[in-house]
């Protein structure tokens, strides 16, 4: 499959929407966000609106999305990078279960990445894992994202953890 990275622009609001909510209504990938499907689906066209115009200049974050080239251009997955000083932190990575296993995730990566060497401070990617959500783990892991030792609890159930992983992103750690 072919796909075009990119980043979100303001007029890409809906579509922004419509992957979320589809990324809330999967099974596979509902574990790994902290928003119900209920919460996102009654949120304004106007929140919608401000989230897809995060990335415009001087802004903290960006979010990235793959257009399924060979379908019309098809939002397949998309990830957000926040800068948070020496850390860049990626939240929110989803892939439509039929884009799985075709080279797109690595793609949302390698992009969220090359954005966040371009920050002034940013040394250093960080993100969090759902302890049930092993695929994703795994998927990390073959990014270079290692376990930091570090955990925060999952706001929808405080028993579970969410572990935090990182990976180096100074000109030394590639």
């Amino acid at each position: 499959m072919a796909y075009k990275i990119r980043a979100v622009a303001p007029e890409d609001w809906e579509l922004l929407r419509e992957l979320r909510l589809a990324a809330l209504a999967d099974p596979a990938a509902a574990v790994a966000f902290n928003e119900s499907y209920g919460s996102a689906a009654s949120r304004s066209d106007e929140f919608w609106r401000r989230r897809a115009a995060q990335g415009l200049e001087g802004r903290l974050a960006e979010t990235f999305v793959g257009e399924d080239e060979e379908n019309g251009g098809r939002w397949a997955g998309s990830t957000t990078v926040l800068d948070e000083g020496e850390c860049a932190h990626l939240v929110g990575v989803y892939v439509r279960p039929e884009h799985r296993g075709t080279g797109l995730a690595e793609g949302l990566f390698r992009a969220a990445e090359e954005w966040a060497r371009g920050r002034p401070f940013v040394r250093r990617m960080l993100l969090h894992v759902h302890e049930h959500n092993p695929r994703a783990e795994a998927f990390y892991r073959r990014m270079g994202y290692e376990r930091t030792g570090r955990f925060v609890d999952d706001p929808k159930a405080p028993v579970l953890k969410e572990y935090e992983m990182a990976r180096d992103v100074s000109s030394a750690g590639l």
